[in-house]
C-alpha cells in the first residue's frame, strides 16, 4: 500500500470515527493542537487501521507512536506494517 493510499484510508478513519473536517485532515496537521487527539485517541486510531494491515503484520509497535506528531508522522510509521 502506498503512503498515498494509506493517508487515504487515514483519513476516513479519522472523518468517520473522530467526526473529523474533512478539510482539516492534512499530511502536515498536528494531532493534538489541529485535529485536538489525545493519546489514547491515537492508539483508537492504530487499532482501526489494522483491519487494512496484512494478517502478519498486524503487530504494530506502539512504542513508535510516541514520537509521532503530524498526520504524515502517522503514515511514514504505518508503511512498514501495510506493505
Amino acid at each position: 500500500m502506498s503512503k498515498d493510499e494509506i493517508f487515504e484510508k487515514l483519513k476516513g478513519i479519522l472523518v468517520s470515527e473522530f467526526e473529523l473536517d474533512e478539510g482539516d485532515i492534512t499530511p502536515d496537521a498536528l494531532l493534538g493542537d489541529d485535529l485536538d487527539l489525545d493519546s489514547i485517541d491515537s492508539i483508537d486510531l492504530i487499532v482501526k487501521m489494522k483491519e487494512f494491515m496484512p494478517a502478519d503484520k498486524g503487530n504494530v509497535d506502539p512504542s513508535i507512536f510516541k514520537t509521532v506528531k503530524t498526520v504524515q508522522d502517522v503514515v511514514d510509521a504505518l508503511v512498514p506494517y501495510m506493505a
